[in-house]
């Protein structure tokens, strides 16, 4: 019986491991030929959609042969020990408010990454002051300087006076000089006789209140002022994009006359003038009243965004949505705001009256307690933060090179009482450490600050190795000083003792042959010449009166506004 089923097994046994491959293998043939479409069809869709869709954006960005890519690489700052004056960002305390709202873990809907600072504008001309996100220096075009003598060519009409203490134009007051496209052009309220003209525009804010348009060549009214009633100080911008806006801040919001009126940053439609928008000065969102807007600011043309900065003590990122249809002369915006609030660490004091100064993604301004610092634009997240130990109203100017990204600035004399020192830097703008500092003694009295007021020159081609300092009140209670600092070493080059200080920014501009020259306003009313490699001085005119003022050039036009309530279109010869 055993052996029987013995024999039963070894038959049955084999016959159902034959079932078992049998199965095994019809699983495995199913498996396969389930696959078998997979990799079959992958090659052939593969090849038609991939020489079609990816080679066209995968070359662009690597070896494109343009100047500047578009996509610039992002800066992440080096965290920094708490030595010199330096602090790391994670020691500031801020607010973000998107309106009225508190918001947590802000990050831009659109990255903000500036790019050099010749790409900044598509406009022919002065857009900004120093003209750049580098505030890199107020001169475009090209001149042939023979002579080396300046000459008055015209005057504008009178400034009109709406306050004795504040007569013609202030404060940093630099004119734009924009030279509009054709189409552009043709569709703003400018008199007919301009309109059939190449016309090259100086718009100039004054302290009469009124925003200026004049004819470079002739000095003459291109179109009706714009009349905001109330000083100018600070210096208006435009819109890079070529766009017809205009953007401008207010200094004064009451008169000896006893009329007031509400701070306002502004923004206008030119092609028929009107006011579009505005920014209040006075915000719940910050304990500081002071509401008036000096600082001028930025806009970055590939995410529509303004970047504004107030006395008030907020920055703003204002979102601009803006609809330009050309075709139908038709402007609009409908602005949406970021703000950012901050607490100064070192002494407390808000208040930003110097104009911001952006690197890629990094942005840099200074305030009324002497705190300059590194902003994240993306995500208003400070990185670091300066102790410059007092006031500082001088914007801050970058220089990017081989070796790094650097900020040279100043401060004044206001906080350390009747003397002290105005102390001017080299800054590493990735980290915040210092290069070199170089201090100068200066007075204060009870109207008017010592220190420096206006934004470095860095030179560039046959003067690459300086920065150029304006120092006020230095020397003699009246004096100023100008200097030429070696940019490795901080030590001066050269030194021009001033008679009379000036608020204004040394401007420098170069001649066909790329020799450079230096245009210098002082509070006496005299424009110089000057070589800027040496300090001498070429020739001198009069303006008249005190200018504060910077100068902007196009071409071989200098065009500057000054106390005696005048503007004056100066040629180089």
């Amino acid at each position: 019986m055993q052996n029987n089923r013995k024999k039963v097994l070894m038959l049955i046994v084999p016959l159902i491991l034959l079932v078992i491959l049998i199965i095994l293998y019809r699983q495995f043939a199913i498996e396969e030929n389930n696959n078998t479409p997979i990799t079959v069809v992958t090659p052939t869709v593969e090849p038609t959609l991939e020489p079609t869709l990816s080679p066209t954006p995968e070359p662009t960005p690597e070896p494109t042969p343009t100047p500047e890519p578009t996509p610039t690489p992002i800066v992440t700052p080096v965290p920094v020990a708490d030595k010199a004056g330096n602090v790391s960002g994670e020691k500031i305390k801020y607010k973000v408010f998107s309106g009225t709202t508190q918001v947590t873990d802000y990050q831009s809907q659109d990255k903000i990454i500036f790019g050099a600072p010749e790409n900044y504008s598509s406009l022919k001309g002065v857009t900004t002051l120093r003209n750049d996100n580098y505030r890199s220096g107020a001169e475009y075009g090209t001149r042939s300087v023979v002579e080396k003598k300046l000459e008055i060519v015209w005057t504008s009409d009178e400034i009109r006076l709406v306050d004795p203490n504040w007569p013609g134009v202030g404060w940093t007051g630099q004119p734009l000089i924009v030279n509009w496209p054709e189409n552009v052009r043709k569709i703003m309220n400018i008199y007919p006789e301009f309109k059939e003209k190449d016309l090259v525009e100086v718009i100039q804010v004054t302290l009469g209140g009124e925003i200026l348009f004049l004819d470079l060549e002739t000095g003459k009214s291109t179109r009706p002022s714009i009349d905001i009633g109330f000083p100018i100080k600070g210096s208006c911008f435009v819109d890079p994009r070529g766009y017809p806006i205009l953007y401008t801040g207010m200094g004064i919001n009451s008169l000896q006359s006893g009329k007031t009126t509400s701070w306002k940053f502004r923004i206008f439609n030119l092609i028929d003038q009107t006011e579009i928008f505005s920014i209040p000065g006075n915000d719940p969102s910050t304990s500081r009243t002071w509401g008036a807007f000096d600082s001028t600011g930025l806009v970055d043309a590939e995410t529509d965004t303004l970047i504004q900065c107030g006395e008030n003590g907020l920055l703003y990122k204002v979102k601009l949505n803006t609809n330009f249809d050309i075709e139908n002369a038709h402007l609009s915006i409908d602005p949406e705001l970021t703000k950012y609030w901050y607490s100064n660490p070192f002494t407390g004091r808000l208040g930003i009256e110097n104009s911001p100064v952006i690197y890629r993604d990094l942005l840099y301004f200074a305030d009324n307690g002497g705190m300059l610092q590194c902003l994240d634009i993306n995500t208003l997240k400070p990185k670091w933060a300066f102790n410059l130990g007092d006031d500082t109203d001088a914007s801050p100017a970058l220089e990017e090179t081989p070796d790094g990204a650097f900020l040279y600035v100043g401060s004044q004399v206001d906080l350390q009482g009747v003397t002290g020192n105005c102390v001017v830097r080299k800054i590493n703008a990735l980290t915040g450490e210092q290069v070199w500092e170089k201090s100068y003694k200066c007075y204060k009295d009870s109207v008017i600050n010592g220190g420096l007021f206006s934004t470095p020159t860095v030179g560039t081609g046959d003067i690459e190795d300086l920065v150029i300092f304006n120092i006020v009140k230095t020397g003699t209670e009246w004096g100023g000083r100008l200097v030429a600092l070696d940019k490795n070493t901080g030590e001066e080059v050269w030194a021009k003792v001033l008679a009379q200080y000036g608020w204004s920014t040394p401007t420098v501009f170069k001649s066909d042959d790329g020799t450079s020259y230096m245009i210098f306003c002082d509070s006496y009313g005299k424009m110089y010449l000057i070589d800027p490699k040496t300090g001498e001085t070429l020739d001198t005119i009069s303006v008249e009166r005190n200018v504060e003022a910077s100068p902007a050039i196009y071409n071989d036009m200098v065009v500057v506004g000054s106390y005696a309530r005048k503007v004056f279109g100066v040629r180089i010869k």
